[in-house]
């Protein structure tokens, strides 16, 4: 099957959805760094070679104390920059549980067949899937686990709390694709999911994946 190709955002799609994240989830956002191109190609306007994630990290130290709650401020700020990409600071409004893309997709049927409550998915370029929960969750997220027989770092999860952040939709991370919405934010996921009612299913997910692919290799 050939690959989707991915078209770059339109500067006003990553102004519109900076805006809306702020004024709609009252999430804070803020500007990250953004592609440039070089040679035929695109690089991170970081300058780094060999960038880990060109387009799609913070472009100042400073930037958790930049990131705003204000509609008007995220104007501002990607009308002065308008291919910055879109940062969530977590730990805020919410934290994330960041697991493998196959695992994520089988959790995520396992929980809508069980009528879990659940939040904003995002899907990465690097194949991974981001549960958005409620703040905490990053602190916690390793020992809900170890206690439900697993091991976190073994299987691939991992919580994303307090100094850190994720790229929102539409940032495109280089040439590997842009992130992407699995479940959308919507009136009906305003309110966020405890990670204890989400760990299970992730964890056994994970656990499941991680075994699988031990035994192709076996």
């Amino acid at each position: 099957m050939e690959a989707v190709q991915i078209p770059p955002p339109r500067v006003e799609q990553l102004l519109d959805a900076a805006v809306r994240y702020a004024e709609e989830r009252h999430w804070d956002v803020c500007p990250g760094t953004w592609l440039e191109p070089a040679d035929g190609t695109e690089r991170c306007s970081c300058g780094v070679s060999g960038c880990e994630a060109p387009g799609a990290h913070p472009a100042r130290t400073d930037w958790a104390g930049r990131a705003t709650g204000s509609g008007a401020a995220a104007r501002r700020m990607w009308s002065q920059q308008p291919r910055a990409s879109i940062l969530l600071p977590t730990g805020r409004g919410f934290d994330a549980i960041d697991v493998p893309e196959s695992a994520g997709f089988l959790a995520l049927a396992r929980m809508e067949r069980m009528s879990l409550p659940l939040g904003p998915v995002t899907r990465t370029p690097d194949r991974r899937l981001q549960f958005f929960v409620l703040p905490g969750a990053a602190a916690k997220a390793d020992g809900l686990v170890r206690r439900a027989g697993w091991d976190a770092a073994a299987i691939g999860l991992r919580g994303i709390g307090e100094g850190h952040y994720i790229a929102a939709p539409p940032t495109r991370v280089g040439g590997a694709g842009a992130v992407q919405w699995v479940r959308g934010p919507s009136p009906a996921n305003r309110w966020l999911p405890e990670v204890e009612e989400l760990i299970s299913p992730l964890a056994y997910a994970c656990g499941r994946a991680a075994a699988d692919a031990r035994g192709r290799l076996s």
